[in-house]
């Protein structure tokens, strides 16, 4: 065991955050894609691999759904994180001093509302913990960032403002994930299941698959679909379900399902997060 648990992105990023929110005893481990993070696992430089699976404002993470299922890694857990915007400066820096700040493109519009309230111009960057690090690098007293308290802390920047997004919703999930399965029944709440299948090409073949979680009253929280190496003719989908595989609504549900797929591969078992549940 290495007790490290490996991220795509730069120290301070908001996938770090969710390292140290959700595994705080492990070492954060940072990679350059999210193909080095499966790889770290893989080789065992890292134990667990921390990936953004959506965001609430901004969908699908791109690749990653393609990524999963040839990973040959299994989820073991889940994570929600908000998205807390912080404008940070260097030491000493007071707020009408900074006319730019740099970010990572998708945080800008989140917080148009206090950048125009204050004058400051908001230019993109292609990380925002990267800026984060740049910035002290720099030395440029009138430029802040938009990143996470994690990236000032880790970089020694300032806090002038926090949680200044224009909405407070906006919330990434994570699953995380191991080399070896884990479908024992933990958690407080439920239990989810991930699987990837891809139906037989009949006519109707989605819905009859569906059909079976309908009827045996399994609740399906995510479907969505994407095509396989470019073939408009090979779809896959992706689900998330309420309920263990041997849970047996979740067991008669899953058999239909397998009469109308080509290919079905559960990605993992794993006990839902508090978030799934505050309503």
């Amino acid at each position: 065991m290495t007790n490290r648990i490996a991220f795509q992105g730069e120290p301070g990023a908001y996938s770090h955050q969710a390292c140290h929110e959700a595994r705080p005893d492990m070492e954060a481990l940072p990679c350059h894609t999210f193909e080095e993070v499966i790889g770290a696992v893989r080789s065992g430089e890292a134990d667990l691999a921390m990936l953004p699976i959506e965001n609430s404002t901004y969908g699908r993470v791109a690749d990653i759904h393609r990524l999963l299922p040839e990973s040959g890694l299994h989820i073991v857990d889940e994570a929600f994180v908000r998205v807390r915007i912080a404008l940070m400066a260097l030491p000493g820096v007071t707020l009408p001093e900074i006319d730019t700040v740099r970010a990572h493109l998708v945080l800008l519009p989140q917080s148009a509302g206090f950048l125009k309230m204050h004058g400051i111009t908001g230019i993109a960057a292609a990380d925002s913990a990267g800026a984060a690090r740049e910035l002290l690098e720099s030395g440029h007293r009138t430029e802040g960032v938009l990143a996470s308290e994690l990236a000032a802390d880790i970089y020694g920047l300032d806090v002038l403002a926090s949680d200044i997004e224009d909405h407070g919703h906006n919330t990434t999930r994570f699953v995380i994930m191991s080399r070896e399965p884990d479908h024992t029944r933990r958690g407080e709440i439920a239990m989810m299941t991930t699987f990837v299948f891809e139906v037989r090409n009949i006519p109707a073949a989605l819905y009859k698959a569906m059909g079976g979680f309908a009827t045996n009253g399994v609740n399906m929280t995510k479907l969505e679909s994407y095509m396989v190496d470019g073939n408009f003719t090979a779809t896959r989908f992706y689900a998330d379900i309420e309920g263990h595989p041997d849970d047996p609504p979740v067991q008669r549900a899953l058999e239909e399902l397998e009469y109308f797929t080509n290919s079905l591969t559960i990605l993992g078992v794993y006990p839902a997060a508090a978030p799934r549940h505050l309503d």
